[in-house]
Order: structure tokens, then C-alpha cells, then sequence
């Protein structure tokens, strides 16, 4: 059980893709994004409590095991190499070119994300239900939909008990011990 405190803090990060493109524009794109969130959960064994995963950035709440960056070092990179795999799979050359980096000495390689996420440390439940409505909120302040809970890529609907039967990424609500009951 995660109980969220100074002792305890959980994360809440935001990964923005490479100069802002706007990767995500495609479902197929967030259900990729969210596969492999649910693999870098997996493997790091972390745990999630809140995500919307926007055309061009991703929110994500997520517990306080493992540090900062290595938490981010998880989404990132795993993330990261799903997108690049399907988008050289798929021979998307005109996106593969958009991320496209020169390097020193080993030619070319491409960046999916900034590198420099922004690692929010959530300390105390009233900062951590902040983000977590901040984050709902997102969708509906880009005018992505009206109403928060009609957008699929977020976790907006299982915090209002009303979720899809086949929610696209997995969430950890009942891993949260809550102080005010």
C-alpha cells in the first residue's frame, strides 16, 4: 500500500515529446504509448495512479520505490522504443526524420522525448489530488473532448468508478492507503 507523505511521496511526471511534434494524434499512437507503459510498469514493478496521454505530452502519477529518474528512465525508454519500432516498422520515414538527431561519431539516432522531464514530488494527498485533477483536466482544457471522462487515454473515468471494460492502461486505486477515509 502506498501512503502518500514527505516519507512516502508519490511522482507526478511529464514526459513532452521532441520539439513539441505531436506524436500521439493517432489512437494507435496512445494505445502504443499505453502498452508500453504498461510493460515499463511491469518490469520496474511500478505502480499507477493517474495518466492522460496528450497529441504531444504525456502525465503520469505514478509511486515513490524507485527515484525520480529512474522512474522516468523506465517510461521514457520503453516508451521510446515501441514508438521508434513501429513507426520504422510501418516505414512512417517522413516522422523517423522529424526525430532525427545527428550524433558525434555514431551517425544518426532518434529522440522520441525531451530530455529533460519534469519529476513533480506529490507529498501530501491534497498535492496529489491537484495533479490528479490537473491531469483529468487536460483533455478537456487542450479541447480535446467536453467532458474529461469521455476521453479514452486517460484515467479520468476509473477514478469515477465508471471505467471501460478494457481500459487501455492499468491503474493502482486501491494500492493507496488514504489518511482521511
Amino acid at each position: 500500500m502506498t501512503r502518500i507523505s514527505i516519507d512516502t511521496p508519490c511522482y507526478f511526471i511529464t514526459s513532452v515529446t521532441h520539439d513539441r511534434m505531436p506524436i500521439f494524434r493517432t489512437d494507435k499512437l496512445k494505445e502504443i504509448v499505453c502498452n508500453a507503459l504498461n510493460e515499463a510498469r511491469k518490469s520496474a514493478d511500478l505502480l499507477y495512479f493517474a495518466y492522460a496521454i496528450m497529441p504531444d505530452h504525456f502525465h503520469i502519477i505514478t509511486d515513490g520505490k524507485r527515484s525520480p529518474s529512474d522512474t522516468v528512465r523506465y517510461l521514457n525508454g520503453v516508451t521510446a522504443k515501441r514508438i521508434l519500432d513501429y513507426l520504422k516498422e510501418k516505414e512512417f520515414t517522413s516522422s523517423l526524420l522529424k526525430l532525427r538527431e545527428s550524433v558525434k561519431e555514431r551517425g544518426y539516432k532518434h529522440s522520441v522525448w525531451e530530455h529533460h522531464s519534469d519529476k513533480f514530488l506529490l507529498t501530501s494527498e491534497d498535492m496529489f489530488m491537484q495533479k490528479v485533477n490537473y491531469i483529468h483536466n487536460n483533455p478537456v482544457k487542450d479541447g480535446l473532448v467536453e467532458h474529461s471522462e469521455d476521453y479514452p487515454y486517460s484515467s479520468a473515468r476509473i477514478w469515477n468508478r465508471r471505467p471501460f471494460e478494457n481500459e487501455p492502461l492499468e491503474m493502482d486505486l486501491n494500492q493507496i492507503e488514504w489518511r482521511r477515509s
